[in-house]
């Protein structure tokens, strides 16, 4: 519903440019909104013609007007008699009207994206309520799973809604109080890079202007309006997968996850096999975070010993004693590729069940 705040600045902005004071109540009596000069309303008047059938009546010197919402009467304006006036409280009244019917399109299109998202609505039901709220029913889409630090929602929701407007086909709403959705239409050239070239320009804006540290997560470009849930689905894992193997990254996106997506979806059980089978039970604690950053740079450099001592500003020789004395705590020499596949899984695995462990205790 029309907020009280827009239609007194609508009727204020009317009197400023007429001169003519008006006056609003709803239904039942209460009042809504005034000009600064307007007399008040006789209650009695209001509720015979609140009541009554009529759409305008002229009493006591005073002209009542309805103004209705979905066919029914939800508010009366009032004015004095008098040609000007009465063509002035017409033109408030219809301007309310008008605004009335784009707040509650406003709120129903916010309503709408939840339920689908959220996959609450039949099939037959999202086509028929998109038609009524002139949503497109196809083109490319994406969703983008916004976190940011909690209280902080009214601050992150105003600068999405300023970056993404309703009359491009972007839509932004939530469905919890730490995160926002950018359902975001695309352009038939628009792939995953620019996406993430948009998804990276967010973060940016959210860090630098509203001060925020927000991480992103955006699922696949879907082509019809009902795979919008599919879209936010993945995001929603891009996000978790993030949050445990990718914690360096402000932005994620569920087509670029990789291996990540699939230990992800592992059953607990067999991760805790794998553990066992690699490492014996845990991970030794003999591997620190020296050795930790060794692994990640050797294997990111395709186990290619030069480039890895090169990076890590070591000598050689020291690298392959790292890596020799990695090969007697797990068995695994990671100068093969097999072996350096099986650790990589591996420690990814663990990551994984340590998330877990976390996630428990709180």
């Amino acid at each position: 519903m029309i907020t009280t705040q827009v239609i007194q600045k609508c009727i204020d902005d009317l009197k400023n440019i007429s001169k003519v004071d008006l006056q609003i109540y709803d239904t039942e009596g209460a009042f809504v909104a005034k000009t600064q000069d307007a007399p008040g309303a006789d209650t009695e008047i209001l509720a015979q013609f609140t009541g009554s059938a009529a759409d305008s009546q002229s009493v006591g010197g005073m002209q009542y007007l309805k103004i209705y919402e979905e066919g029914e009467p939800a508010y009366v304006l009032i004015c004095e008699e008098g040609a000007e006036s009465y063509m002035i409280g017409r033109i408030a009244a219809a301007q309310i009207q008008s605004l009335s019917v784009a707040y509650r399109e406003k709120y129903d299109r916010n309503n709408f994206f939840q339920n689908l998202i959220l996959d609450n609505m039949l099939l037959v039901d999202i086509y028929n309520r998109a038609k009524k709220l002139h949503i497109e029913t196809s083109g490319p889409r994406v969703v983008m799973l916004l976190e940011f630090p909690q209280g902080k929602e009214s601050t992150a929701s105003d600068y999405l809604k300023g970056m993404f407007l309703e009359q491009t086909g972007d839509y932004v709403t939530a469905v919890d109080e730490n995160s926002q959705i950018v359902i975001k239409q695309l352009s038939d050239k628009d792939g995953y890079e620019e996406v993430n070239e948009l998804a990276q320009s967010i973060v940016s804006m959210m860090n630098t202007e509203a001060m925020l540290n927000v991480k992103l997560a955006s699922g696949t470009i879907v082509q019809e309006l009902k795979d919008v849930s599919k879209s936010y689905k993945e995001a929603k894992m891009a996000m978790e997968v993030g949050k445990i193997f990718y914690e360096e990254k402000d932005v994620v996106s569920y087509h670029a996850l990789g291996i990540g997506r699939l230990i992800y979806q592992l059953p607990p059980n067999l991760c805790r096999i794998f553990i066992e089978e690699i490492f014996g039970g845990d991970m030794p604690e003999e591997i620190d975070e020296e050795t930790l950053i060794t692994i990640e740079t050797f294997l990111e450099n395709n186990l290619n010993v030069s480039e890895t001592s090169r990076q890590l500003y070591v000598h050689r020789n020291t690298l392959l004693y790292r890596l020799e004395k990695l090969e007697k705590l797990t068995g695994l020499d990671i100068r093969i590729f097999e072996d350096a596949l099986t650790l990589k899984i591996a420690l990814m695995v663990v990551k994984r069940a340590e998330y877990e462990s976390r996630m428990m205790g709180e």
